[in-house]
């Protein structure tokens, strides 16, 4: 195992500062909390939408169902607004069954080899849903869950908090889990996203959120000739199943360095196919529960700009290399390869079966939580 240099506390501090340094105030305008409704499951629950609009115009609309970003509105350099998340219009279409668009993915995001572990010297069986493995909680993970919701507001901004209890046994994982996901919109134009969980009995946990983002608008085509920077030296190498090797390797010399910003289709055709494109584990570089930066994304043609900061030790990036063009979200528009991609900042995938990765397990008495912070501007 290659070892990861140490970043001294005070220097993640200044990168932070100079990233998040304070945005001007913002102008005039319309703000406020909307309360929708979004339709109804098959067994005839509710499903709400909350539609978060802040003082610039920017506007995110979040649905109990999944605790789904459905859309996801900001200026482009003219000051034109635009849906820049993937998904669908109506809550029928994301009941047939979705890439995880928009959605809170748990109890454990991203795969558990196999679907199963063994904790405390009791094995464990998942639902298996991707290959022989568990991907994103399993057939019904909390991104099919019908989520509690209350909005609120705050001098930090506009908020909607959903909380969800997963039982225990549920998809195989051990004990009640009491999650809570807090969207908040700022009058920075900054979507932040808090999460929270307590136990009564010790689990493996990764939360995250999925949305795809295309940052020329949901419906403009692929994304390959947006640009990425990562805060990133490391990452961690995968099998054929996409289950991790337990090698941390540097990105230096692959097509996995984005220390310095790159296009996405730059070297996207150096990597294994079927298909080809990033889905890879980045370990970012800093300490693990600190917020550090994590991603810049910038679409050059509409010049709406991603700044990504997390607590959390790694980022998984996806570029939407299982969309084919099967798939018609809002407008009808066919979502074909590369149409989007993800961030989801994350513990490393599969932890559960590598002692030397960050700690995924949670136990009573201990609260899990982690913050990430999606801030949009233009150049």
């Amino acid at each position: 195992m290659t070892s990861i240099p140490s970043i001294s506390l005070l220097f993640v501090l200044a990168m932070c500062a100079v990233l998040w340094a304070a945005a001007p105030a913002a102008p005039q305008g319309k703000r406020g909390i909307q309360k929708l409704s979004f339709g109804q499951l098959p067994d005839g629950q509710a499903v709400d939408l909350y539609v978060l609009t802040n003082q610039t115009g920017m506007c995110v609309k979040v649905m109990t169902y999944g605790g789904i970003i459905t859309e996801l509105h900001v200026p482009d350099r003219q000051g034109v607004p635009g849906d820049v998340v993937l998904g669908f219009d109506r809550l029928e279409d994301y009941l047939k069954g979705h890439p995880y668009f928009g959605a809170i993915t748990g109890r454990v995001a991203n795969r558990i080899a196999k679907a199963a572990f063994t904790l405390d010297g009791k094995n464990y069986t998942l639902a298996v849903n991707n290959g022989p493995n568990a991907l994103h909680g399993g057939i019904r993970g909390f991104d099919k869950a019908l989520w509690n919701a209350v909005a609120t507001e705050s001098r930090e901004g506009l908020s909607v908090k959903m909380t969800y209890v997963s039982v225990d046994g549920e998809e195989g994982y051990p004990g009640n889990l009491t999650s809570t996901v807090v969207y908040t919109l700022t009058d920075h134009n900054e979507l932040k996203i808090h999460y929270q969980a307590e136990t009564d009995a010790p689990t493996p946990i990764n939360l995250t959120n999925h949305s795809y983002f295309n940052l020329a608008g949901a419906e403009k085509g692929n994304v390959l000739q947006h640009t990425l920077k990562l805060n990133s030296s490391f990452y961690t190498p995968v099998d054929a199943g996409l289950i991790p090797t337990g090698e941390i390797l540097k990105v230096e010399g692959t097509p996995l360095d984005f220390r310095t910003a790159r296009a996405f289709g730059e070297r996207i055709s150096q990597l294994k196919p079927n298909p080809g494109g990033y889905d890879h584990n980045f370990v970012l570089d800093g300490p693990d529960g600190i917020m550090k930066p994590a991603a810049e994304v910038y679409d050059p043609g509409s010049g709406r700009l991603l700044e990504v900061a997390t607590t959390e030790p790694g980022i998984q990036v996806y570029s939407g290399n299982f969309l084919q063009g099967d798939i018609r979200g809002k407008k009808g528009i066919a979502y074909g390869q590369h149409a989007g991609f993800c961030l989801e900042t994350q513990h490393y995938p599969d932890s559960i079966h590598h002692p030397h990765f960050p700690n995924s397990v949670l136990r009573p008495g201990s609260v899990y939580r982690q913050t990430t912070l999606f801030r949009f501007r233009t150049r």
